[in-house]
């Protein structure tokens, strides 16, 4: 009896490797962008750094808000005939370090400073998207001869805008217009996730930005994401209003309007009056907060290059990535 009872973990431990043997298990992801990872120390954070190569000018890339530079792992390597081109994650995301604080615009953009000694570039350029935009006009304003371009990819929002009553308006919008819920089996993977990034947005997210963004669960689906709420709202809280009056570079600039106001009718169907004034509505009140924006941004930068891209997703990087490349290209090859 002693004897039986000692061979019983034995006995499931060679069925457990057998049924290993008979059905293999998934191998496990791996990030397959041609890119060289490096942490690099600014005080007690770990930045990570990406480095996809290339050669001529330093392009170094920011993310937005809630993303890492893995966001740019399939636009980066558009642009390495051209320059080489690095991304940084800020403190707060992905695998670079969470401190508690340290997250104020100047602060962040000491840290895309401390890199650029770090890895002694010169005069590099500078493109950010969405929360990038302010670390952008931070280190132009602070550090002006340390690079020689900026590229805003529609980065120039204004934080102490008071978004409330445009939030109220969009309640009144059809429900076509509302942004889909996923479903649980959505989340099933990653894979899944992406495509319904495909079906909902007409482009997704890098798997890799992904993984970096959201933890991993047991059965491979998709789990929370990785970092605080409190990071995000202390990065709010230390941003400031634009100010682009002490930029000295050469600046281009893309900002994503609304489709044409008759091609989303058209694409809707409003039921009744109050859902088509609803629509006529947030349509102007979109074109009013980006002229209004670019109206800031050229105020500071008189010769600022400015691109309007109707209908463009506010990821215009991948929305509308053609037509970034084509002003992208010949601005980074006329920089001196």
């Amino acid at each position: 009896m002693y004897r039986y009872k000692q061979n019983v973990p034995t006995t499931a431990i060679v069925m457990v490797l057998i049924g290993t043997c008979m059905f293999p298990q998934e191998p496990a992801w791996k990030d397959t962008s041609p890119h060289r990872v490096q942490f690099i120390r600014v005080d007690a954070v770990q930045l990570e750094v990406l480095d996809w190569g290339g050669s001529g000018r330093a392009l170094v890339l920011l993310a937005g808000s809630g993303h890492s530079a893995h966001i740019f792992d399939d636009f980066a390597l558009k642009l390495t005939d051209l320059c080489h081109v690095y991304g940084i994650t800020r403190r707060g995301y992905g695998a670079s370090s969470h401190p508690e604080s340290g997250f104020s615009a100047e602060r962040l953009g000491d840290d895309v400073i401390a890199v650029l000694d770090s890895l002694h570039l010169t005069a590099p350029v500078l493109a950010g998207h969405s929360l990038g935009g302010h670390e952008l006009t931070a280190v132009a304003s602070a550090h002006p001869n340390r690079i020689s371009g900026l590229v805003y990819m529609d980065s120039t929002a204004d934080p102490t805008f008071d978004w409330k009553p445009y939030q109220e308006l969009r309640k009144k919008l059809p429900s076509t217009m509302t942004y889909p819920q996923i479903s649980p089996e959505e989340r099933r993977s990653f894979q899944s996730y992406r495509a319904w990034q495909r079906r909902t947005m007409g482009f997704a997210f890098p798997e890799s930005e992904l993984r970096n963004d959201f933890a991993t669960d047991p059965d491979g689906s998709m789990g929370p994401y990785k970092t605080p709420t409190s990071v995000r709202d202390a990065i709010f809280v230390g941003m400031r209003k634009p100010d682009y009056s002490r930029i000295r570079v050469p600046v281009l600039a893309f900002f994503a309007l609304p489709k044409p106001l008759e091609d989303q009718i058209q694409r809707y169907h409003p039921k009744n009056a109050e859902e088509r004034a609803a629509i006529e509505q947030v349509y102007a009140a979109d074109v009013d907060y980006a002229k209004a924006s670019i109206s800031k941004l050229r105020s500071g930068v008189p010769n600022a290059r400015v691109i309007e891209l109707v209908g463009a997703n506010h990821y215009v990087f991948l929305s509308n990535e053609p037509d970034v490349l084509r002003e992208v290209r010949p601005f980074l090859a006329d920089l001196h």
